[in-house]
């Protein structure tokens, strides 16, 4: 038996956008299922992300702290931003966040894993890039603006970051799954084992 997931689509006999946002919509669909019956499905459709944990020649990983107004909190993330180019290389979109949110740049990439945020109630893919050899990046910093103009930008050693995602202190989806799967990569065939930044990405299709 092969653990592994599966395109598949079952028919849909209507679909309604009732809501349409500035980066994403709300889609409802009318879905057949297997015994024939017709459901409503209502869920996010949103145009996906990237997620980059960066980590430096002492083992640490470039975090940032940024308020979340729907959960009321303030999270410690890894550096992430949307697919905002229709097509978009990941990896060009991958090395506009690093720079944009933490003025930093990376010589090696690899792709630590693709992830569903939340597939029962959103279609958001992210692919989740380990960027290492970092450096300074040039010329002017990005200017921010709203939440971000509040981040707080730090280096935080993995091991802490992983202690932290088994006590149930740290929450943000993608810090979670990164330093976990590094740590899991660790384990087993080494982060050099992991797929090239140009790996395919079925989820979000792009041009080479």
């Amino acid at each position: 038996m092969v653990i592994k997931d599966t395109p598949e689509e079952w028919p849909v006999t209507a679909t309604t956008t009732p809501f349409t946002g500035k980066k994403t919509s709300v889609r409802t669909d009318e879905v057949v299922m297997p015994d024939g019956s017709t459901v409503t499905r209502d869920y996010q459709v949103h145009p996906g992300s990237v997620a980059i944990l960066a980590l430096d020649e002492a083992d640490r990983v470039l975090v940032l702290r940024q308020y979340r107004h729907p959960v009321r909190q303030k999270l410690w993330e890894i550096p992430a931003g949307l697919l905002d180019i229709p097509g978009e290389h990941p990896l060009h979109a991958a090395e506009r966040e690093l720079y944009e949110e933490a003025h930093v740049k990376a010589a090696d990439w690899r792709v630590l894993t693709d992830v569903y945020t939340t597939p029962g109630g959103c279609d958001e893919a992210v692919r989740i890039f380990l960027a290492r050899e970092l450096s300074e990046a040039e010329g002017e910093r990005f200017e921010v603006s709203e939440e971000e103009a509040d981040m707080e930008l730090a280096r935080v050693p993995l091991a802490d970051l992983v202690r932290g995602a088994l006590a149930g202190e740290l929450h943000n989806n993608c810090l979670v799954v990164g330093v976990l799967a590094l740590a899991a990569a660790r384990h087993g065939a080494g982060p050099d084992a992991l797929r090239p930044a140009d790996a395919p990405w079925p989820a979000r299709p792009f041009a080479s």
